[in-house]
């Protein structure tokens, strides 16, 4: 699967589902089928959280891309644009 790194995790109030948002170095497919594989390890990964976790519930985990760092940069990029004015 490579590299993969948790950005962020947004877990509901009643503790039944996880957002967890992460970042994949590389091209989109190859992104995308990092997030697949996650999807599909899920179960275990949950059932590895439970066995960690004290609550009686351990949320269902759902993962997906965090676009933050790719609209940060279209910003900026758009910022450096408008800095150096037209042409």
């Amino acid at each position: 699967m490579g590299l993969v790194t948790v950005t962020d995790v947004r877990v509901t109030a009643d503790l039944g589902h996880a957002r967890v948002l992460v970042a994949v170095p590389g091209e989109e497919p190859e992104r995308q089928r990092a997030v697949e594989g996650l999807r599909s390890a899920a179960g275990f990964l949950r059932s590895k959280t439970a066995r960690m976790l004290s609550t009686r519930t351990v949320p269902e985990l759902h993962f997906e891309l965090d676009r933050g760092l790719e609209h940060a940069a279209r910003i900026d990029a758009l910022l450096d644009e408008i800095k150096r004015g037209p042409d």
